[in-house]
């Protein structure tokens, strides 16, 4: 078992002082790095003026604008309200509730192989039976369709409310959308009055080299659901869509959908410094060129395939027991790799988008190695 007791950037050290890099961001987090010296800044400048306060929407929470304000200039005009909670499985609940009270429907289209969460909603949308069967009853009215599959389409109909979907599938190792299905599929939502939902929890805030992947395909979404590395290493996650659908749930019954603590203004505050990062340093311009590097650098015979998109990426191997000798090896080397749910044979790499060049090398040159070993 390793202990951490202090980050830096892309390093995390145990209490010996050894380092590590991280390769996987804490499952796509950090971005802006661990310890970034601007969220710092903005979440002990928010904790001397205040942490907590009731954000049901009596009060203006200012942290919570300023964040909206920040990631909504880079949005759609039908993407500008904003509803922030804990975490993404929450954000996805929302969302559901959303879409239903929106188009007064109760059917949820979701992907096969798709991930959205663990709470009961969310795990609802899950189409493995080894990870929801455990926990049924689950929500009635879930169908799911094939991802990429043309010949799916038509479980999309008028009585469907939502379809949610990841545009780059996360736990079936990184698999991006084709531009083909992603177009026909919001053709078929617009004809059907069926709402679609991007679930970008772990592709938004610049991992594919855009601040959220819809804008590789520029296919619009009508809900957008964000959360990771949103809060710059806090806590937070948020639906995003237009004021008009948002106004459903304010009443019919009061309050729709509340949080406690959602939007936090400490969260809040270390979201809107971290994006605001992201754009200072131009991190965005450089992660197709790191792609590339990786890509270039991983060749090795045990290496099947590799993809996803943007720092976002999969290594196949040949069996989960090569993947569980290659993490322990790498770790061994100061190096933190992970897995996929769905998807064993695979190594993740999801470093911060702040990893420079010569950090890619070393840590290629890790891999490579423990692959060898």
């Amino acid at each position: 078992m390793y202990e951490f007791v202090r980050s830096e950037g892309i390093y995390l050290y145990d209490k010996n002082g050894k380092s590590y890099i991280d390769l996987i961001s804490g499952i796509a987090v950090n971005n802006v790095g661990h310890c970034n010296p601007d969220v710092i800044a903005a979440i002990k400048n928010q904790v001397d003026k205040y942490s907590h306060q009731m954000v049901y929407g009596e009060y203006v929470v200012h942290p919570q604008i300023e964040l909206a304000k920040t990631v909504a200039k880079y949005l759609p005009s039908n993407l500008q309200s904003f509803y922030f909670l804990n975490s993404g499985s929450e954000a996805i609940e929302g969302a559901m509730k959303l879409v239903k009270k929106y188009t007064g429907r109760s059917k949820i289209v979701a992907m096969r192989n798709a991930y959205h969460g663990s709470s009961s909603g969310s795990l609802s949308m899950m189409s493995d039976e080894y990870y929801s069967g455990s926990f049924k009853p689950l929500l009635p009215n879930i169908f799911f369709m094939d991802y990429n599959d043309l010949n799916t389409l038509d479980i999309i109909d008028e009585a469907t409310a939502a379809v949610f979907i990841e545009p780059i599938q996360a736990e079936i190792g990184y698999l991006p959308a084709t531009q083909e299905f992603l177009n026909a599929l919001r053709e078929k939502c617009n004809e059907t009055g069926t709402l679609l939902v991007f679930d970008e929890i772990q592709t938004g805030i610049g991992r594919t080299g855009k601040l959220f992947a819809f804008e590789h395909y520029n296919v619009v979404p009508d809900i957008l659901v964000s959360a990771k590395a949103l809060g710059g290493g806090m806590p937070i996650g948020a639906f995003i869509s237009s004021r008009e659908i948002m106004k459903s749930i304010e009443d019919n019954p009061i309050l729709g959908h509340i949080t406690t603590f959602g939007g936090h203004p400490v969260s809040c505050a270390a979201g809107n410094a971290a994006v605001k990062y992201i754009f200072k340093k131009q991190l965005l311009d450089s992660v197709q060129e790191k792609e590339d590097l990786f890509r270039a650098l991983l060749v090795h015979p045990k290496i099947k395939k590799i993809s996803g998109k943007g720092l976002m990426l999969s290594i196949e191997l040949d069996s989960f027991k090569e993947v569980e000798r290659t993490m322990k090896r790498c770790i061994d080397r100061g190096v933190i790799i992970d897995w996929f749910l769905y998807n064993t044979n695979c190594l993740r790499i999801s470093p911060p988008l702040i990893i420079s060049k010569s950090e890619i090398h070393e840590v290629c040159k890790i891999v490579l190695q423990s692959l060898d070993e």
